[in-house]
Protein backbone atom coordinates (compact mmCIF):
# COMPACT_ATOMS: atom_id res chain seq x y z
CA UNK A 1 0.00 0.00 0.00
CA UNK A 2 2.83 2.54 0.93
CA UNK A 3 4.83 1.59 -2.19
CA UNK A 4 1.72 2.16 -4.61
CA UNK A 5 1.67 5.44 -2.70
CA UNK A 6 5.16 6.27 -3.26
CA UNK A 7 4.63 5.51 -6.83
CA UNK A 8 1.77 8.04 -7.14
CA UNK A 9 3.37 10.63 -5.64
CA UNK A 10 6.55 10.69 -7.78
CA UNK A 11 4.84 10.81 -10.74
CA UNK A 12 2.51 13.54 -9.61
CA UNK A 13 5.57 15.50 -8.69
CA UNK A 14 7.00 15.46 -11.93
CA UNK A 15 4.05 15.89 -13.79
CA UNK A 16 3.63 19.38 -11.58
CA UNK A 17 7.56 19.94 -11.97
CA UNK A 18 7.29 19.85 -15.70
CA UNK A 19 3.95 21.64 -16.29
CA UNK A 20 5.74 24.67 -14.48
CA UNK A 21 3.61 24.65 -11.26
CA UNK A 22 6.51 24.26 -9.08
CA UNK A 23 9.18 26.46 -8.98
CA UNK A 24 12.89 25.19 -8.79
CA UNK A 25 13.01 25.97 -5.08
CA UNK A 26 9.55 24.49 -4.71
CA UNK A 27 10.50 21.06 -7.24
CA UNK A 28 13.39 20.52 -4.69
CA UNK A 29 11.82 21.21 -1.43
CA UNK A 30 8.87 18.57 -2.86
CA UNK A 31 11.34 16.21 -3.98
CA UNK A 32 13.33 16.41 -0.14
CA UNK A 33 9.97 16.22 1.45
CA UNK A 34 9.08 13.18 -0.54
CA UNK A 35 12.66 11.26 0.04
CA UNK A 36 12.22 12.33 3.33
CA UNK A 37 9.00 10.61 3.74
CA UNK A 38 8.94 7.22 1.44
CA UNK A 39 11.46 4.60 0.36
CA UNK A 40 12.63 5.79 -3.39
CA UNK A 41 10.75 2.74 -5.68
CA UNK A 42 12.98 4.01 -8.45
CA UNK A 43 15.96 5.13 -7.44
CA UNK A 44 18.52 3.91 -9.61
CA UNK A 45 16.66 4.97 -12.88
CA UNK A 46 15.64 8.15 -11.26
CA UNK A 47 19.61 8.65 -10.31
CA UNK A 48 20.11 8.45 -14.18
CA UNK A 49 17.59 10.17 -15.94
CA UNK A 50 18.62 13.52 -13.36
CA UNK A 51 21.81 13.52 -14.72
CA UNK A 52 21.13 13.23 -18.46
CA UNK A 53 18.33 16.04 -18.12
CA UNK A 54 20.64 18.29 -15.93
CA UNK A 55 22.60 18.32 -19.09
CA UNK A 56 20.00 18.74 -21.60
CA UNK A 57 18.47 21.45 -19.08
CA UNK A 58 22.22 23.85 -19.32
CA UNK A 59 21.46 23.63 -23.41
CA UNK A 60 18.26 24.43 -23.48
CA UNK A 61 19.08 27.37 -20.57
CA UNK A 62 21.64 28.87 -23.59
CA UNK A 63 18.87 30.22 -25.31
CA UNK A 64 18.07 32.33 -23.03
CA UNK A 65 21.49 33.92 -23.32
CA UNK A 66 22.25 36.90 -25.23
CA UNK A 67 25.72 37.91 -25.79
CA UNK A 68 25.67 41.05 -27.80
CA UNK A 69 23.29 42.31 -24.00
CA UNK A 70 25.84 41.45 -21.84
CA UNK A 71 28.67 42.94 -23.59
CA UNK A 72 26.51 46.37 -23.59
CA UNK A 73 26.68 46.20 -20.20
CA UNK A 74 30.35 47.33 -20.78
CA UNK A 75 34.04 46.21 -19.18
CA UNK A 76 33.75 47.76 -15.94
CA UNK A 77 30.37 45.20 -15.40
CA UNK A 78 32.04 42.61 -16.76
CA UNK A 79 35.54 43.33 -15.06
CA UNK A 80 33.55 43.08 -11.52
CA UNK A 81 32.22 39.88 -12.33
CA UNK A 82 35.65 38.17 -13.45
CA UNK A 83 37.12 39.37 -10.03
CA UNK A 84 34.60 38.27 -7.65
CA UNK A 85 34.33 35.12 -9.43
CA UNK A 86 37.80 34.47 -8.90
CA UNK A 87 37.95 35.63 -5.41
CA UNK A 88 34.62 33.99 -4.40
CA UNK A 89 35.94 30.02 -5.88
CA UNK A 90 39.17 30.84 -3.89
CA UNK A 91 37.34 31.44 -0.73
CA UNK A 92 35.12 28.80 -0.81
CA UNK A 93 37.91 26.37 -1.69
CA UNK A 94 39.53 27.67 1.66
CA UNK A 95 36.19 27.41 3.55
CA UNK A 96 36.00 23.87 2.03
CA UNK A 97 39.27 22.64 3.45
CA UNK A 98 38.67 24.18 7.04
CA UNK A 99 35.58 22.75 7.66
CA UNK A 100 36.82 19.74 5.52
CA UNK A 101 33.67 19.39 3.02
CA UNK A 102 34.31 16.87 0.91
CA UNK A 103 36.23 18.38 -2.37
CA UNK A 104 33.92 17.59 -5.35
CA UNK A 105 30.82 18.68 -2.87
CA UNK A 106 32.83 21.76 -1.66
CA UNK A 107 33.43 22.56 -5.80
CA UNK A 108 29.47 22.29 -6.50
CA UNK A 109 28.98 25.08 -3.66
CA UNK A 110 31.76 27.28 -4.53
CA UNK A 111 30.71 27.14 -8.21
CA UNK A 112 26.76 28.05 -7.36
CA UNK A 113 27.83 30.73 -5.04
CA UNK A 114 30.39 32.04 -7.68
CA UNK A 115 28.36 32.06 -10.77
CA UNK A 116 24.41 31.38 -11.01
CA UNK A 117 23.10 28.56 -8.41
CA UNK A 118 21.61 26.04 -9.49
CA UNK A 119 22.28 26.30 -13.26
CA UNK A 120 26.29 26.44 -12.62
CA UNK A 121 25.64 23.05 -10.26
CA UNK A 122 23.69 21.79 -12.90
CA UNK A 123 26.58 22.29 -15.64
CA UNK A 124 29.70 21.54 -13.33
CA UNK A 125 28.24 18.66 -11.45
CA UNK A 126 28.49 16.52 -14.59
CA UNK A 127 32.07 16.89 -14.95
CA UNK A 128 32.91 15.92 -11.63
CA UNK A 129 31.58 13.55 -11.81
CA UNK A 130 28.88 14.40 -8.33
CA UNK A 131 26.83 12.39 -7.02
CA UNK A 132 23.14 12.59 -6.15
CA UNK A 133 23.35 13.36 -2.85
CA UNK A 134 26.14 16.04 -3.57
CA UNK A 135 23.66 17.88 -5.71
CA UNK A 136 21.06 17.31 -3.43
CA UNK A 137 22.97 19.33 -0.89
CA UNK A 138 24.61 21.27 -2.72
CA UNK A 139 21.67 22.64 -4.42
CA UNK A 140 19.74 23.06 -1.46
CA UNK A 141 21.63 25.18 -0.18
CA UNK A 142 22.02 27.35 -2.77
CA UNK A 143 18.50 27.39 -2.93
CA UNK A 144 17.75 28.15 0.47
CA UNK A 145 19.82 31.29 0.82
CA UNK A 146 18.35 32.53 -2.70
CA UNK A 147 15.16 32.46 -0.89
CA UNK A 148 16.34 34.59 2.02
CA UNK A 149 18.33 36.80 -0.20
CA UNK A 150 15.27 37.23 -2.57
CA UNK A 151 13.35 38.45 0.67
CA UNK A 152 15.98 40.49 2.69
CA UNK A 153 18.18 42.21 -0.11
CA UNK A 154 15.09 44.75 -0.89
CA UNK A 155 14.55 45.75 2.42
CA UNK A 156 18.46 46.27 3.02
CA UNK A 157 18.65 48.16 -0.18
CA UNK A 158 15.74 50.51 1.07
CA UNK A 159 16.87 50.89 4.42
CA UNK A 160 20.12 51.95 3.19
CA UNK A 161 18.64 54.13 0.45
CA UNK A 162 20.92 52.37 -2.55
CA UNK A 163 19.70 53.71 -6.15
CA UNK A 164 18.64 51.55 -8.42
CA UNK A 165 21.77 50.86 -9.95
CA UNK A 166 23.38 50.51 -6.77
CA UNK A 167 20.96 47.68 -5.92
CA UNK A 168 20.54 45.92 -9.57
CA UNK A 169 24.70 45.52 -9.43
CA UNK A 170 24.97 44.16 -5.67
CA UNK A 171 22.07 41.69 -6.40
CA UNK A 172 23.62 40.33 -9.50
CA UNK A 173 27.18 40.04 -7.69
CA UNK A 174 25.92 38.94 -4.42
CA UNK A 175 22.34 36.53 -5.68
CA UNK A 176 22.99 33.03 -6.44
CA UNK A 177 20.34 32.44 -9.21
CA UNK A 178 19.21 34.58 -12.13
CA UNK A 179 15.19 34.36 -11.11
CA UNK A 180 15.90 35.63 -7.57
CA UNK A 181 18.14 38.05 -9.13
CA UNK A 182 15.43 39.13 -11.78
CA UNK A 183 12.64 38.62 -8.38
CA UNK A 184 14.76 40.91 -6.35
CA UNK A 185 16.11 43.79 -8.77
CA UNK A 186 12.19 44.05 -10.08
CA UNK A 187 10.82 44.53 -6.35
CA UNK A 188 13.31 47.52 -6.17
CA UNK A 189 12.56 49.15 -9.99
CA UNK A 190 12.72 49.10 -13.55
CA UNK A 191 16.35 50.09 -13.68
CA UNK A 192 17.80 47.97 -10.84
CA UNK A 193 16.27 45.21 -13.24
CA UNK A 194 17.60 46.26 -16.10
CA UNK A 195 21.36 46.44 -14.43
CA UNK A 196 20.76 43.44 -12.67
CA UNK A 197 19.75 41.35 -15.87
CA UNK A 198 22.42 42.05 -17.72
CA UNK A 199 25.27 41.76 -14.84
CA UNK A 200 23.77 38.69 -13.85
CA UNK A 201 23.79 37.26 -17.66
CA UNK A 202 27.44 38.23 -17.59
CA UNK A 203 28.36 36.20 -14.31
CA UNK A 204 26.46 33.37 -16.16
CA UNK A 205 28.42 33.26 -18.85
CA UNK A 206 31.20 32.28 -16.72
CA UNK A 207 29.25 29.05 -16.66
CA UNK A 208 31.54 27.86 -19.67
CA UNK A 209 35.06 28.49 -18.55
CA UNK A 210 34.55 27.69 -15.21
CA UNK A 211 33.23 23.99 -15.92
CA UNK A 212 35.94 23.49 -19.10
CA UNK A 213 38.93 25.02 -15.90
CA UNK A 214 37.61 22.34 -13.69
CA UNK A 215 37.49 19.36 -16.88
CA UNK A 216 40.79 20.11 -17.39
CA UNK A 217 42.19 19.95 -13.68
CA UNK A 218 40.95 16.65 -13.00
CA UNK A 219 42.78 15.40 -16.33
CA UNK A 220 45.24 13.63 -13.71
CA UNK A 221 42.70 12.08 -11.63
CA UNK A 222 40.96 10.71 -14.32
CA UNK A 223 40.48 10.64 -18.21
CA UNK A 224 38.98 13.92 -19.72
CA UNK A 225 35.56 13.79 -21.32
CA UNK A 226 34.68 16.92 -23.60
CA UNK A 227 31.84 18.30 -21.92
CA UNK A 228 29.27 18.14 -24.78
CA UNK A 229 26.75 20.10 -22.93
CA UNK A 230 28.93 23.06 -22.55
CA UNK A 231 29.65 23.16 -26.54
CA UNK A 232 25.86 23.10 -27.26
CA UNK A 233 25.28 25.34 -24.46
CA UNK A 234 27.56 27.83 -26.70
CA UNK A 235 25.82 27.40 -29.73
CA UNK A 236 22.56 28.01 -28.41
CA UNK A 237 23.74 31.42 -26.78
CA UNK A 238 25.15 32.36 -30.14
CA UNK A 239 22.10 31.06 -32.40
CA UNK A 240 20.06 32.99 -29.81
CA UNK A 241 22.35 36.52 -30.59
CA UNK A 242 22.62 36.56 -34.07
CA UNK A 243 19.54 34.73 -35.30
CA UNK A 244 16.60 37.31 -33.61
CA UNK A 245 14.24 36.18 -35.96
CA UNK A 246 14.32 33.08 -34.07
CA UNK A 247 13.23 34.97 -30.96
CA UNK A 248 10.20 33.51 -30.02
CA UNK A 249 11.50 29.61 -31.05
CA UNK A 250 14.45 30.62 -28.90
CA UNK A 251 12.02 31.58 -25.62
CA UNK A 252 10.46 28.25 -25.83
CA UNK A 253 13.64 26.38 -25.90
CA UNK A 254 14.60 28.52 -22.68
CA UNK A 255 11.68 27.48 -20.92
CA UNK A 256 12.03 24.36 -21.22
CA UNK A 257 14.91 24.34 -20.63
CA UNK A 258 13.63 25.74 -16.33
CA UNK A 259 10.65 23.38 -16.90
CA UNK A 260 13.79 19.88 -17.19
CA UNK A 261 15.68 21.60 -14.89
CA UNK A 262 12.98 21.87 -12.10
CA UNK A 263 12.28 18.17 -12.64
CA UNK A 264 15.75 17.42 -12.60
CA UNK A 265 15.76 19.47 -9.47
CA UNK A 266 12.16 17.05 -8.22
CA UNK A 267 14.06 14.06 -9.49
CA UNK A 268 17.59 14.70 -7.77
CA UNK A 269 15.38 16.02 -4.34
CA UNK A 270 13.73 12.71 -3.78
CA UNK A 271 17.20 10.84 -3.34
CA UNK A 272 17.62 12.84 -0.41
CA UNK A 273 16.91 11.37 2.78
CA UNK A 274 17.39 11.50 6.47
CA UNK A 275 20.25 8.87 6.38
CA UNK A 276 21.94 10.69 3.30
CA UNK A 277 21.74 13.95 5.66
CA UNK A 278 23.36 12.25 9.18
CA UNK A 279 26.11 11.11 6.59
CA UNK A 280 27.14 14.23 4.84
CA UNK A 281 26.78 16.59 8.02
CA UNK A 282 26.27 20.53 8.16
CA UNK A 283 29.58 21.39 7.53
CA UNK A 284 28.38 21.65 3.80
CA UNK A 285 25.81 24.16 4.52
CA UNK A 286 28.26 25.54 6.90
CA UNK A 287 30.20 26.69 3.84
CA UNK A 288 27.82 27.69 1.50
CA UNK A 289 26.33 30.07 4.15
CA UNK A 290 29.64 31.69 5.21
CA UNK A 291 30.67 31.94 1.62
CA UNK A 292 27.35 34.12 1.00
CA UNK A 293 27.60 35.80 3.61
CA UNK A 294 31.02 37.24 2.54
CA UNK A 295 29.91 37.67 -1.07
CA UNK A 296 26.85 39.89 -0.04
CA UNK A 297 28.55 42.24 2.76
CA UNK A 298 32.17 42.60 1.25
CA UNK A 299 30.26 43.38 -2.45
CA UNK A 300 27.91 45.88 -0.53
CA UNK A 301 30.26 47.62 1.33
CA UNK A 302 32.10 47.85 -2.14
CA UNK A 303 29.27 49.44 -3.93
CA UNK A 304 28.21 51.63 -1.23
CA UNK A 305 31.93 53.24 -0.88
CA UNK A 306 31.77 53.72 -4.32
CA UNK A 307 34.89 51.56 -5.09
CA UNK A 308 32.07 48.65 -7.43
CA UNK A 309 30.30 50.92 -9.61
CA UNK A 310 28.81 51.66 -13.24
Amino acid sequence: MLLCMAKKLFFVGIILAAAGILSPPLALTAGVIYGFSFEHPFHVASRELSKFLLQCAVVLLGFGMNLQQVIRVGYSGFGYTALSITLVMLLGIILGRVFRVPHVQSLLICAGTAICGGSAIAAVGPVLNAGEEEMAVSLGTVFVLNSVALLLFPLIGWYLHLTQTQFGLWAALAIHDTSSVVGASARYGSTALAVGTTVKLARALWIVPVTLALSATRKSSARMQWPWFIGLFCIAATLTTYLPRLHAAFVTLSHLGQLGLCVTLFLIGTGLSRKVLKQVGPRPMLQGVLLWLAVSVVTLVCIVRGFIHL
